[in-house]
């Protein structure tokens, strides 16, 4: 049992001490500049748009959707795109990375590139659009030919980030980080986690997108669950509802299992650190464990959500509040504020699941009572170190009421 009371598997402590290999140099600023130190190198080219599909089933471009955001182009924002190129409107460059020489990563532009490819390829019918709305219903292949000669003679422009830019594996992938934060600094703003999926990717960080897609995560969560296409693809249907969930459209379903991870080691968030920058300091660290030791986790947190709505069902972390007229009743939707710390309890009390099981309806007849008279626990909304260290300490007791003397 660690100094914290969280249990923690072999080999699972972290370390988040590490420097940044950007930590700004001691000499003088221009030395710096003159010597090169933490300087972009690039490289600029232009496609025509009618060469796209064939750059992308060369093999030389990584159109990796883990890298990027789970916002997804409809037929109509493809639309748009194909409008602008009719019309000649400016189009911001795509974003590269030269990971290996002449083999690239999209870093940003994924979407540009796949809505040209798809429209080459009939995939879809123009639709929604506002200036040529005499084109709407028409694919590339039904055009008029002067205006599918005039779409082929546009150009797609790239800035290409070369491999000589990072003398080591952890500069590059700082200075991609670097880049990437800085290129979506505009428009909508990435989420945290979305920022880690595409910068901190690793084994940790997969686990954590394959585990945000158990059922029972979704039902308590209000999060739709993967179709027979996602279970046999692993990635949605165009169709499937999911897409228009926030939750999962932001990957904050991601960051929930992120987070139970992470809380294991929770005095941790108590040095000085804020909690975006734990969590991307400890997903550096867990990409790191071994695959054994990720399988343990994994099983971990499959048997904890399992446990936490078998034994608390759909409230299992909802607050009970008390409403204006002076009611009492559930809030209708799962918070941080429950989830962090009864997953962690629940995690403890896993060798006692069955005990606890048999008592489930009790228990959640007297939840109502607990949160009642536990207001200065409750009260709040925050999910600071504080709050949950002494959430977990009220609800192990609450639940070891229910259990037997350990003998």
């Amino acid at each position: 049992m660690t100094e914290s009371g969280l249990e923690l598997l072999a080999g699972e402590k972290v370390d988040l001490a590490a420097t940044s290999q950007l930590e700004k140099s001691p000499i003088d600023p221009e030395k710096r500049y003159v010597e090169g130190e933490v300087r972009i190198v690039t490289d600029q080219a232009r496609y025509p748009l009618s060469a796209v599909p064939t750059l992308l089933a060369s093999g030389d471009y990584k159109l990796n959707p883990d890298f990027q955001r789970r916002h997804r182009w409809d037929s109509a924002a493809k639309s748009k795109l194909i409008e602008s190129f009719i019309m000649n409107v400016p189009i911001p460059p795509i974003f590269l990375y030269e990971d290996e020489f002449g083999h690239y990563e999209v870093m940003d532009g994924l979407q540009r590139l796949t809505a040209i490819s798809e429209f080459y390829g009939d995939v879809f019918a123009l639709i929604g659009l506002s200036e040529w709305e005499q084109l709407n219903g028409f694919r590339y292949s039904t055009l008029p030919e002067k205006i599918r000669k005039g779409i082929d003679r546009r150009y797609l422009s790239s800035i290409i980030l070369l491999q000589e830019t990072a003398k080591t594996p952890e500069l590059a992938q700082e200075l991609k980080q670097l880049v990437f934060e800085r290129i979506n600094s505009g428009g909508v703003r990435l989420t945290p986690q979305e920022s880690r999926n595409a910068l901190r990717d690793g084994p940790m960080n997969r686990r954590c997108r394959i585990l945000a897609r158990e059922g029972a995560l979704c039902r308590l969560w209000g999060i739709p669950e993967p179709s027979d296409t996602e279970l046999a693809t692993g990635e949605p249907a165009p169709s499937d509802s999911v897409w228009t969930n926030e939750d999962y459209r932001s990957m904050a379903d991601a960051e929930l299992v992120l987070r139970f991870f992470a809380y294991r080691q929770l005095l941790d968030l108590q040095k000085n650190l804020a909690l975006r920058d734990y969590l991307d300091s400890y997903l550096d660290a867990a990409n790191k464990f071994s695959p054994d030791l990720l399988d343990a986790l994994t099983e971990l947190f499959k048997k904890t959500i399992n446990f936490a709505e078998d034994l608390l069902g759909q409230e299992a972390f909802y607050l009970w509040r008390e409403r204006k007229n002076g009611t009492w009743n559930w809030n209708r939707r799962s918070t941080l504020a429950a989830y962090d710390p009864w997953m962690i309890v629940l995690s403890q009390l896993l060798p006692r699941a069955p005990e606890l099981l048999a008592q489930a309806e009790d228990i959640r007849v007297g939840l109502k009572s607990y949160y009642e008279h536990n207001l200065g626990e409750w009260g709040g909304r925050t999910a600071d170190a504080a709050d949950i260290t002494r959430r977990i300490s009220s609800l192990t007791t609450f639940l070891h009421s229910y259990l037997s003397p350990a003998e």
